[in-house]
C-alpha cells in the first residue's frame, strides 16, 4: 500500500533509512521485511542469485545491533550443522556445546530448498518454538530472532522443496526482482569505491527491538476488520481453483502483519486497507491450486488477488479504530 504522504513511526523510520542507503529502490522490501520482524515471524525470499537478498539481511542485523548469522545450505549439510554439536573436552573431561549458526539473532538460510528435509527440519523447529533439540537436550534460541530464508525460483534439479507445513511457518513470502537500469546505475557510483554498509551504524538495539515487538501487539484490531481477515482464509477454502486453502495459522499470521505494518506508518490500529495490501504476500504461499487451475495459467498470487478484490472492504463506520 503506497501512501501519498508517508509517515513512519519515528523508531521504524531510522532503521528503514538505514536500509535504504545500501539498498536501492527497495523500501517496499525492506518495510515489508521489518513487518516480519516486528510481527516475530520469519521471511521466505524467492529470488535468483545477485538481487540484494543477503545484503538486505546483513544491513537489517547491523542496523539493529544484531548478531547476524549465515547458513549455506546444501544437500550434504547435516542437522548439526545448524544447531550445533557437543564435543567432548579431555581436559574437562565433560561435553561441551558448540553453538550452531541457528543461535543468532539475525539468520539467512540461503538456499534453503538444496538441502535435505531433516536439515530443514533442524532450522524450522527454532523458527516455530524458539529452541532446538541438541542430544536430547533442549537450548533456548536468542531473542530477537528472526529468519530470512532464500531460494532460487530457477533451478529445481537437486532441490527439495519446501512441504506446504513448512511453507506456513513463513509469515511473509516476497521477491526483490532487479532494478531498474537508473538505480543499478546508482549502485555502481556508490560502490565504486567502498560498500556501503561499512558506512552506516546501529540505530536501535536488541532491548529496544523486543519493546517495540511488544508494543506492536497492542496495536488495536477492531472486531469488523478481524471478521474481514476471515471472510479472506475462508474465501481460499471455498475457491474452486484452490484444492488446499490457507489455514487458522494463515489468519493469525495476517493479523500479526497487519499489526506491524500499522504501528511501521505509526498508527496505533490497523485499517482494513492494512489487511487488502498484505493478503498476497502473507497468503499466497499457504494455498496451492488445483490441476485444472496451473492448466488455465493460474498463480497463486493471481488467485489470491482476485480473492481480495471480490472480498467485501469493512468501511470507516463499520469500526472504530
Amino acid at each position: 500500500m503506497m501512501q501519498d504522504t508517508v509517515v513512519y513511526n519515528e523508531k521504524v523510520e531510522k532503521v528503514l533509512s538505514n536500509i535504504n542507503k545500501v539498498m536501492i529502490g527497495k523500501d517496499e522490501e525492506a518495510t515489508l521485511c521489518l513487518v516480519a520482524l516486528l510481527a516475530q515471524g520469519h521471511v521466505l525470499l524467492e529470488d535468483v542469485p545477485g538481487v540484494g537478498k543477503t545484503m538486505l539481511v546483513r544491513t537489517l542485523a547491523k542496523s539493529l545491533d544484531c548478531d547476524f548469522r549465515r547458513i549455506q545450505f546444501t544437500p550434504d549439510l547435516l542437522p548439526a550443522d545448524v544447531t550445533g554439536v557437543s564435543i567432548y573436552n579431555p581436559k574437562e573431561l565433560e561435553f561441551e556445546f558448540r553453538s550452531g549458526p541457528i543461535l543468532g539473532n539475525v539468520v539467512l538460510a540461503d538456499e534453503i530448498n538444496r538441502t535435505s528435509p531433516k536439515t530443514q527440519s533442524a532450522l524450522l523447529e527454532g523458527m516455530e518454538e524458539m529452541n532446538v533439540t541438541v542430544d536430547g537436550t533442549t537450548i533456548s534460541l536468542k531473542r530477537p530472532f528472526f529468519v530470512m530464508a532464500t531460494q532460487n525460483p530457477i533451478e529445481y534439479e537437486g532441490t527439495y522443496p519446501l512441504p506446504e507445513a513448512q511453507l506456513d511457518r513463513f509469515i511473509l513470502k516476497m521477491k526483490l526482482g532487479y532494478p531498474s537500469a537508473e538505480q543499478e546505475m546508482k549502485m555502481l557510483e556508490r560502490t565504486s569505491k567502498k560498500h556501503p554498509i561499512e558506512e552506516i551504524s546501529a540505530v536501535m538495539d536488541k532491548d529496544e527491538l523486543l519493546t517495540v515487538q511488544e508494543e506492536v501487539k497492542d496495536v488495536y484490531i477492531d472486531g469488523n476488520v478481524q471478521q474481514y481477515i476471515v471472510r479472506l482464509t475462508t474465501g481460499t477454502r471455498n475457491d474452486s481453483s484452490i484444492y488446499l486453502g490457507v489455514s487458522p495459522r494463515g489468519s493469525i499470521a495476517l493479523m500479526k502483519a497487519a499489526k506491524a505494518y500499522a504501528y511501521v506508518y505509526g498508527r496505533d490500529y490497523v485499517l482494513p486497507d492494512d489487511v487488502k495490501y498484505l493478503a498476497p504476500f502473507v497468503m499466497a504461499h499457504r494455498i496451492i491450486l488445483n490441476t485444472e487451475a496451473k492448466y488455465d495459467g493460474l498463480t497463486a498470487d493471481s488467485v489470491i488477488r482476485k480473492i481480495v478484490k471480490d472480498t467485501h472492504i469493512p468501511i470507516r463506520k463499520e469500526f472504530n479504530p
